[in-house]
């Protein structure tokens, strides 16, 4: 899979439902060039937007569900939503 297959993919949190939009980047490891984490758009204030800066939000691996079709399934607790902002 490519990262350009990625792009088109919406991502959803299996433990709310929500809509985290679509995947923005990737991070990967140079030393095993293996994915560690998914990068989608985080919520941004007024001013960000306005000043057109992209926040991202990082989701590891390791919370990945499930790669679909046209989905990405992923396992984020509330918790760690709100420590990531």
């Amino acid at each position: 899979m490519t990262l350009s297959e990625l792009r088109t993919k919406e991502v959803i949190n299996v433990e709310d439902g929500r809509r985290l939009g679509k995947v923005m980047d990737i991070e990967f490891c140079v030393a095993t060039s293996q994915v560690t984490a998914l990068v989608v758009p985080a919520d941004t204030s007024l001013l960000q937007t306005l000043r057109g800066e992209k926040c991202g939000m990082v989701i590891p691996w390791e919370n990945i569900c499930r790669i679909g079709d046209d989905v990405i399934l992923i396992s984020l607790p509330k918790a760690c939503r709100e420590r990531e902002q």
